[in-house]
């Protein structure tokens, strides 16, 4: 075959003058095609697969184009120049051609190519044979083997999306689990729309992507014409296979989402116990309709979805409500304290490290007191539930309630020990009580079971104080050891004194003393301001995390402009204590110094101690002493020390040693004035000391 004069190609050797029986028997053509001249010249059988006719062919490739669809001859012939390229000797590759009734029939061709001593090629020569039934049974194979990858890869979506929905607590973290697996990506949605049931209403919760929220659906009702309501009135899910059918279905949603390319779209409802909770669509810019297949797998997700949702929904409100109850508990707001700057925090228990927040037993308190002191409390209840923090609440009232009476802090302690021992609820709680006199600097504590307090110096040094403790609350009261030795210590201006629970201090695996001199240290470089400080201190807790939740409580002693009228102390003597008898010494040097009346702490020293002492040998009962700063005319300390005896005092000769009857001789001789007064079932010896005029306190 030539055209337009060509002189005939001489055939190479092993080009056959007739077909191959054994290419003709396996329905195989061959060719032969030379690249320099372009020609390439087939035989019967290929004819025969091409369907064209010996008149209809020229010899031309490019003749074959009616019976090679454009999509395949560029993917041959791109098959093709790659070899010629790249030096390959031969190449092979499938393709389809259209016959004359219009079926396609897949055809195979393979070539060898010829080249010259220069490497360049020069010709063809290769085979072709239909090729129809053996990719129609290896299709069906791909076929199948493709949809079992589908259903593998879709089975797989759903179990990695139900593994993450698991750790998700709150319905942010379910919205964020889907947006966060690949679930979405791998099912070729664009976005994720998700819409909960309220009061008759479904209110959106996630939209996207960004900026996609359509005007008017943030809350719509059951009954509207959307596809989320249809899915949640029907109970059914609503698929959109185009977007015809969408513009059709809801034309005012489409006009809010045409920016989009949305293609098709499944609207699933999340049903839990045959109620709807909401509904959840996924929207797609890349494909049209959905397989049975597609479909079940999806109404799957939508289970798993709802299950997960209605979890993280029953979390949040239980959540709310233990926080709720605690933050109740808790002080809405702190007393002004002149002399003093407070700060108080809370933070929750972080259970798990990456969940939510849990509810805890931790609480701290601020509680005036007469005479311009101030109580301070921390506490701990054993657990982490709202029965740890409805135990909290109790033990915060009663506390406050008994400090108010005016009970010292021993009592306080030990009073609350038996309320909550008498609750009956098998939990226990630590606390620490501190009763401070900011004119004085003057502060008394008592800890159960509790953490030392810390105090910050104005130089900037921290150190943990050690306070003589007794048993947790409740616990002491059970085991009969009501005793709670009170502990002193001194704020001088500037001080601040620091009360906190174990959560800030504990670390998994540290000792309780280190974690105290790595809080110590923190304190130390800290702010001044002591706000700022605590900010920095839960900051610091947040950080690392912890299953504990922490209670902080900060005060600091203000300098004051001059001595303060109206100031007082109080403090127990027992019998047989002896702490008590040097911690009340202490106290009135303390106070004396703060009040301007330095001159006289040695005298009003040894009078208060007569007065105790004649208490302690003649009552065999508590003496109460109270110290307290009046103005008139001119600033006194009133020292008062009550008994539960009414018999007077009376002055008595000294013995023969010496040893007594001189009490009320000193008391006469060293105090400006003195008396005794009934209170009730016993009496009050006072006396007063002269320290300056009504001016200097001014």
């Amino acid at each position: 075959m030539s055209e337009q004069g060509a002189s005939p190609l001489s055939l190479p050797d092993d080009w056959p003058d007739h077909p191959d029986p054994i290419l003709v028997l396996n329905r195989m053509g061959s060719f032969d095609w030379d690249l320099d001249s372009g020609v390439m010249q087939m035989d019967a059988q290929a004819h025969e697969i091409f369907d064209v006719r010996p008149d209809e062919y020229d010899d031309r490739p490019g003749t074959l184009s009616k019976r090679v669809p454009p999509g395949e001859a560029r993917r041959v012939d791109a098959v093709v120049s790659r070899a010629l390229k790249d030096g390959s000797e031969n190449y092979g590759t499938y393709f389809r051609v259209r016959r004359r009734d219009g079926t396609l029939r897949w055809t195979r061709t393979q070539g060898y190519i010829r080249r010259d001593g220069t490497g360049r090629p020069r010709r063809i020569i290769g085979i072709v044979r239909d090729a129809t039934e053996e990719l129609s049974d290896t299709e069906a194979r791909r076929a199948e083997a493709a949809q079992e990858d589908a259903r593998r890869r879709q089975t797989n979506i759903v179990q990695l999306t139900t593994a993450a929905l698991a750790h998700a607590r709150t319905v942010r973290e379910v919205i964020d689990a889907l947006k966060d697996t690949h679930g979405l990506t791998h099912l070729g949605a664009t976005s994720l729309v998700m819409g909960l049931v309220e009061a008759g209403r479904i209110r959106l919760i996630a939209e996207g992507p960004d900026g996609s929220f359509v005007e008017g659906t943030r809350i719509t009702r059951i009954d509207e014409p959307y596809p989320m309501s249809e899915a949640v009135r029907t109970l059914g899910p609503c698929f959109i296979e185009s977007p015809e059918e969408f513009a059709e279905r809801y034309p005012k949603l489409w006009q809010g989402i045409t920016g989009l390319n949305i293609t098709s779209a499944a609207y699933l409802p999340l049903i839990v116990q045959a109620s709807p909770i909401g509904a959840m669509g996924l929207l797609y810019s890349d494909r049209r309709g959905f397989s049975a297949e597609e479909r079940n797998i999806l109404v799957a997700l939508g289970s798993s979805i709802a299950q997960s949702l209605q979890r993280a929904m029953f979390y949040e409100q239980e959540t709310d409500l233990a926080q709720s109850l605690q933050q109740a508990m808790l002080p809405r707001t702190l007393p002004s304290v002149p002399g003093a700057d407070l700060a108080v925090r809370y933070r929750a228990a972080s259970i798990g490290g990456t969940f939510g927040r849990d509810i805890g037993g931790d609480w701290y308190d601020l509680i005036p007191l007469p005479g311009g002191r101030v109580g301070a409390v921390i506490g701990d209840v054993q657990g982490h539930d709202t029965h740890a923090a409805a135990v909290m609440g109790q033990l915060r009232i009663v506390l406050r309630a008994y400090a108010a009476e005016g009970h010292p802090p021993s009592t306080v302690m030990a009073r609350a020990s038996v309320f909550l021992d008498e609750l009956d609820t098998d939990r226990s709680a630590t606390c620490l009580y501190a009763e401070a006199d900011l004119s004085t600097g003057v502060v008394q504590v008592v800890r159960a079971g509790h953490i030392d307090p810390l105090v910050r110096r104005t130089d900037g040094s921290c150190h943990r104080v050690p306070v003589p403790g007794g048993l947790p609350l409740g616990l002491s009261a059970e085991f009969g050891g009501l005793d709670y030795p009170v502990g002193t210590i001194e704020l001088d201006a500037g001080d601040t004194l620091l009360l906190c629970t174990d959560g800030l201090v504990e670390q998994p695996g540290a000792d309780l003393d280190d974690g105290m001199r790595t809080l110590s240290a923190l304190i130390t470089v800290g702010p001044d301001d002591v706000r700022d400080l605590a900010d920095r201190l839960i900051d610091v807790a947040d950080e690392r995390g912890g299953e504990d939740d922490v209670a902080l409580l900060l005060l600091r002693r203000r300098a004051l402009d001059s001595p303060r009228a109206g100031g007082r102390l109080k403090q127990h003597v027992p019998p047989g204590d002896p702490r008590a008898l040097s911690e009340t010494r202490r106290m009135i040097r303390a106070a004396a110094s703060a009040w301007g009346a330095r001159d006289r702490a040695d005298e009003i020293e040894l009078v208060t101690d007569e007065m105790i002492t004649n208490v302690l040998m003649h009552t065999e009962g508590t003496a109460v002493v109270t110290l307290r700063v009046l103005t008139g005319e001119d600033r006194r300390v009133r020292v008062e020390v009550e008994d539960s005896s009414s018999a007077l005092p009376r002055r008595r000769e000294a013995g023969e040693s010496g040893v007594s009857g001189r009490g009320l001789f000193l008391v006469d001789m060293l105090t400006d004035v003195w008396g005794v007064e009934a209170r009730g079932g016993g009496k009050c010896v006072w006396s007063e000391f002269v320290v300056g005029t009504a001016a200097d306190a001014a």
